[in-house]
């Protein structure tokens, strides 16, 4: 589904002759993290009870590029109390990311709804790296004790992006699953338009989109 919608979004966007990189992949310079942007991954990584040395992911994937701005489009899995340990973390102190503070919202209000999608094994207890670095999960939607290994990589990882893609030169663009947009009278949840878009719709969503950038 997640792919389905994003694709949506691109074909609106190649409507209103936007020129765009899809599936946009930049490999990871670890000398960019040296210094304070090593003291910042570690905080982050603390702050979800991660153990040994902070894990780097190689490269990093996004669902498109425009310019010098990468997108993200994050579905329910992204907002739970772990992702929220993160965004409190000193890299939203030392850059700045205007959606940061609805994703906070975000976070408090629907861990519920990740609950509801986030149960299946691969994302509950993610891949064997999850154990290694956050320990060995409780059962399926027990956030008591350790919780979800899983949650916690996840939300890491996302930081990961949040901060590589400032050091080397990007603004990040993340779009909630919850964003609201204005069209045809009345505010609308975008993950509804773009499951199905209808044309009517097309350009307020473009619109809506482009002015991220401004």
């Amino acid at each position: 589904m997640h792919n389905l919608k994003v694709n949506h979004l691109i074909q609106i966007l190649e409507e209103a002759a936007v020129e765009l990189e899809e599936a946009f992949i930049f490999q990871v310079n670890p000398e960019f993290l040296k210094g304070k942007g090593e003291i910042l991954l570690s905080e982050a990584f603390a702050a979800l009870g991660g153990e040994g040395q902070p894990i780097l992911l190689d490269s990093l994937k996004f669902d498109f590029k425009i310019n010098r701005f990468l997108f993200l489009y994050d579905d329910e899995v992204h907002f739970n109390r772990y992702r929220l340990s993160t965004l409190k973390t000193g890299i939203y102190d030392v850059f700045s990311f205007y959606w940061a503070d609805a994703y906070k919202r975000q976070c408090r209000t629907f861990e519920r709804e990740c609950l509801k999608v986030g149960l299946q094994e691969r994302i509950w207890n993610g891949p064997p790296i999850a154990a290694k670095v956050f320990g060995k999960g409780e059962e399926f939607g027990d956030l008591s004790g350790n919780g979800s290994p899983g949650w916690k990589l996840n939300a890491y990882n996302d930081a990961q992006y949040d901060l590589m893609s400032r050091l080397h030169g990007y603004k990040l663009i993340r779009i909630s699953v919850y964003e609201n947009i204005m069209t045809g009278g009345s505010l609308k949840q975008i993950d509804g338009l773009l499951l199905n878009p209808k044309e009517e719709n097309h350009k307020a969503i473009s619109n809506w989109l482009l002015r991220k950038m401004e």
